[in-house]
C-alpha cells in the first residue's frame, strides 16, 4: 500500500480556471491584451486601491517598485531578514544596499520597536534608508500604521511586500489598499493564495508611480506624446525614454488570475479553518504556534510551528525528518537572508539579527492549502502528537 504524500502547499485549479485560459487561447490576444487590464481593475477594486500594475513575478514587482520610488546607487533599503531573498535583492538590482530590521519573536514580522530604534540611530549618523520594505510574513500584516508614522517622520518611502497576504486584512481593510504605504506587492506563484502560474503585481494610489511602473515593465517604452522628446511621427510611433525591462504578464496568466479571484475569499476562509484547527490541536503541546494580532486577519499563506528542543524533547531537524518520513512534506521558511552566503559577502554575519536567527532554528511550515482535506489534516496532527508523545 502506497504512503499518503501531503505537500506543504499546492495550487487549486478548477474547471472554470481551465476554461478561462482556454478562452484566451482561442482569442486574438495571448499577451498584453484585455485580460490583463481586467485583472488589474478587479484586484484594484477588491483591495480598494487606485492602481494595479501586473507583472511576471513578485520579484519583478519589487524591482520596478524600488526604481519607481527612486532607489539608486548608494541608497539604503531596509527589510526583514525573515523573508525570501527577493525582498532584499531588489535593492541590489537598483544599485542600492539592503539592510535589515530584526523581527518580533511573536508575529515573526518586522519589529516596530527595533525599526524605531534603528531609524533614530541612522538619522543621527546621516544614513537613513530611502525605502522600507515590511514583509507580511505568512499572510499576517505588519503593524503598518506605526510603520507609516515612522516613515512620514523621516520622509521614507514604504513598499509593503504582501506576497504572502493576498486576501488578508489589516484594520478591517483589504491588504493592498496602500493607506499606510506608497506601494504594495502581491505574488501569484502557485504556492500563494491565488495563482497565475507565475506572476506579481504592484498596487499604488499614486498616478506618477503607475505611469513609471507601466513603462518599466515594458522596456521603458511610451506611446504617450506627453512623455516623448520631439513630435510623434504617427500612430505607429513609440520611444524608449528610460531603461526598462520585459516584465510583462500574459493574457493567459491574467485570465487564470481573474478566475482564481472569484474564489479568493473562499480560499482564505478555508485556510483560516485549517489554522484554527491546528491552533486548537496544538494548544496543549510543547510547541509554539503562530501569534495572532487583533488588528490583522491573516491570509494564512503559511502555518509555522516552533520546535523548542528543551520543551519538545526533539530537535527541529528531528521533527522535520520524522514528518517527511511519514509522507508529510513540511518545509522551513526562511533561512534569514543575512545568513545566505551571498550576504556574508556583503558583510552580514551570524548574530546580527538574533530574533530572526532564533526563529529560524525552530521553524517548521506545516501543510496549508485549501485542498488539504480534514482527513489529511487529522493525519498531520496525529503524526505530530505521536512524535511529541512517543
Amino acid at each position: 500500500m502506497s504512503k499518503t504524500i501531503i505537500p506543504y502547499a499546492r495550487q487549486s485549479i478548477s474547471e472554470q480556471d481551465i476554461q478561462a485560459v482556454t478562452e484566451v487561447l482561442r482569442s486574438d490576444w495571448l499577451t498584453q491584451g484585455p485580460a490583463i487590464e481586467r485583472f488589474e481593475r478587479t484586484v484594484a477594486g477588491y483591495c480598494g486601491v487606485k492602481h494595479a500594475v501586473a507583472v511576471n513575478s513578485a520579484t519583478s514587482a519589487l524591482h520596478i517598485a524600488c526604481l519607481a520610488a527612486g532607489l539608486g546607487p548608494g541608497d539604503l533599503a531596509w527589510t526583514s531578514p525573515n523573508t525570501f531573498v527577493a525582498s532584499a535583492n531588489c535593492a541590489i538590482y537598483c544599485g542600492g544596499r539592503p539592510d535589515f530590521v530584526d523581527i518580533d519573536p511573536g508575529t515573526y514580522n518586522m519589529s516596530v520597536a527595533d525599526l524605531e530604534e534603528k531609524l533614530l540611530a541612522a538619522d543621527k549618523a546621516g544614513r537613513l534608508p530611502r525605502i522600507i520594505i515590511p514583509v507580511h510574513f505568512a499572510g499576517q500584516s505588519c503593524d503598518m500604521q506605526r510603520i507609516a508614522e515612522l516613515a512620514r517622520r523621516y520622509r521614507i518611502t514604504v513598499i509593503e511586500d504582501a506576497s504572502h497576504a493576498v486576501g488578508g486584512r489589516y484594520q478591517a481593510m483589504a491588504i493592498g489598499n496602500c493607506k499606510f504605504s506608497d506601494m504594495a506587492i502581491f505574488s501569484f506563484h502557485p504556492v500563494k493564495i491565488i495563482t497565475t502560474g507565475e506572476g506579481g503585481m504592484v498596487l499604488t494610489n499614486r498616478d506618477d508611480f503607475r505611469e513609471k511602473l507601466i513603462r518599466l515593465r515594458s522596456h521603458g517604452i511610451t506611446r504617450d506624446p506627453a512623455f516623448m522628446t520631439g513630435e510623434s511621427h504617427g500612430g505607429w510611433y513609440y520611444q524608449q525614454i528610460e531603461l526598462g525591462f520585459n516584465y510583462r504578464m500574459t493574457d493567459l496568466q491574467a485570465a487564470l488570475g481573474n478566475s482564481q479571484l472569484k474564489r479568493l475569499d473562499a480560499f482564505v476562509e478555508r485556510r483560516r479553518v485549517l489554522a484554527d484547527r491546528y491552533d486548537q490541536a496544538f494548544a496543549s503541546l510543547p510547541i509554539g504556534i503562530p501569534a495572532r494580532t487583533t488588528s490583522a486577519d491573516s491570509a494564512w499563506h503559511l502555518y509555522v510551528i516552533q520546535v523548542d528542543q528543551r520543551r519538545a524533547g526533539i530537535s527541529r531537524k528531528g521533527m522535520f525528518d520524522a514528518l517527511r518520513a511519514a509522507g508529510i512534506l513540511v518545509n522551513v521558511h526562511y533561512l534569514p537572508v543575512h545568513l545566505q552566503p551571498y550576504y556574508h559577502g556583503l558583510g552580514f554575519k551570524r548574530g546580527d539579527f538574533p530574533a530572526a536567527e532564533q526563529y529560524y532554528e525552530q521553524a517548521i511550515s506545516l501543510p496549508m492549502y485549501p485542498g488539504l482535506s480534514d482527513k489529511e489534516q487529522k493525519l498531520i496532527i496525529r503524526e505530530i502528537r505521536g512524535i511529541l508523545e512517543g
